[in-house]
């Protein structure tokens, strides 16, 4: 927010008595009761970012950019549903992106705290050329079937498959669909490598028309344009971009559904697959173990039996548990070394010594140490 002091920021009080309003912000929480402003009103008069988060599933994020850093009529080629959407006040386009849980099945686990801060750097790179998020915007109007099927998809940016963080905080917080943005970066162009280098911005700036360089020193010198350095850096970048050029034949929404779809099974089976040999060597480990835990009883198996006899004759519940599950051992051993007639054997004399002792015979029923 960029308010004016005194009577702006009177207007912003005015609104709500409870929130944090400072020079740069307006914060407000509410558990119950509705906000009185209409943030439509507010993003034109004051502010350049707005997040609003609901626990019922509703999230919002709303950037207000200059018109001659970021034409309305390149907004229009990609937000064009209501998850995402778009409109002109006086000098300023202004980008509407929002998602409803309309199926109810949102965890609410997400912390607000701090969470446009991750986000509004994207807004710097808006202004600078980068239009990823608009292309997140427009798949966000894919996935919620706001495109018609058979719509071609608008330029693709580069660097779809290398978001980098605010982006990706984007794509969570508007919980787009990782498998469509997959699909998608199959059609772009390599990342560039991010901001260009002194060197390439001196080269670029040597070649520049005179006439240009005199309108930019005085843009400088006058601080006539706030948004300088992001016009000139979106400058370089168009003149430098890496976007895929639509193809004669384009991709359309129908279709990256589809490959979304398709990606989703692949890796779903992938997950099967990596699941069952987790599994599988999971139990080899535990049988792996088992094996040398009977060996080691194996050793002294009157030790364990009189190990029983002494359990059981504490009468305590968790000493029988103790002592059932050393019987399952002994079980387990006789069977591997084909002496399980001795074992029951054995096994019959102590059921009939303790017959009075009903908590130790349903543990060994249960443990199916019966005879």
């Amino acid at each position: 927010m960029r308010p004016d002091p005194g009577r702006d920021r009177a207007e912003l009080r005015s609104l709500s008595t409870r929130a944090d309003i400072t020079a740069t912000s307006f914060v407000n929480t509410y558990e119950w009761g509705d906000f009185k402003g209409d943030p439509r009103t507010l993003m034109e008069r004051y502010f350049d970012a707005h997040l609003y988060l609901a626990n019922w599933g509703t999230r919002r994020l709303v950037l207000r950019l200059p018109k001659h850093v970021l034409d309305p009529a390149t907004v229009a080629r990609y937000c064009q549903g209501d998850s995402a959407s778009a409109w002109t006040a006086g000098k300023h386009v202004i980008i509407d992106l929002h998602d409803e849980d309309e199926d109810g099945t949102d965890e609410w686990d997400i912390d607000g705290h701090g969470l446009l801060t991750s986000i509004v750097p994207v807004r710097a790179g808006l202004a600078a050329g980068d239009l990823r998020l608009l292309y997140l915007a427009w798949l966000r109007c894919v996935q919620s079937e706001e495109i018609a099927d058979d719509e071609p998809e608008p330029p693709v940016p580069g660097g779809m498959g290398t978001l980098g963080a605010p982006l990706t905080a984007v794509a969570e917080f508007l919980r787009i669909d990782p498998d469509l943005i997959a699909a998608a970066a199959a059609g772009s162009a390599p990342a560039t490598s991010g901001e260009p280098t002194a060197a390439q911005l001196r080269t670029w700036v040597v070649g520049l028309p005179v006439r240009d360089k005199d309108v930019i020193l005085t843009d400088l010198i006058t601080g006539g344009d706030s948004h300088l350095r992001s016009r000139l850096l979106r400058r370089y970048r168009d003149e430098h971009r890496t976007d895929t050029p639509t193809p004669a034949v384009a991709r359309t929404a129908g279709e990256l559904l589809a490959t979304a779809a398709e990606l989703r099974a692949q890796r779903e089976r992938r997950d099967t697959e990596q699941r069952e040999r987790d599994r599988i060597r999971r139990e080899r480990s535990a049988a792996a173990a088992r094996q040398r835990h009977l060996d080691t009883l194996a050793v002294d198996q009157p030790a364990a039996w009189q190990r029983v006899d002494e359990l059981i004759a504490t009468k305590k519940p968790r000493e029988y548990d103790t002592a059932v599950q050393l019987l399952v051992d002994l079980r387990d051993l006789a069977e591997g070394g084909g002496d399980s007639m001795s074992f029951r054997h054995r096994l019959a004399e102590l059921r009939a010594v303790h017959a009075r002792k009903p908590s130790l015979l349903e543990r060994l029923n249960l443990a199916g140490l019966d005879t």
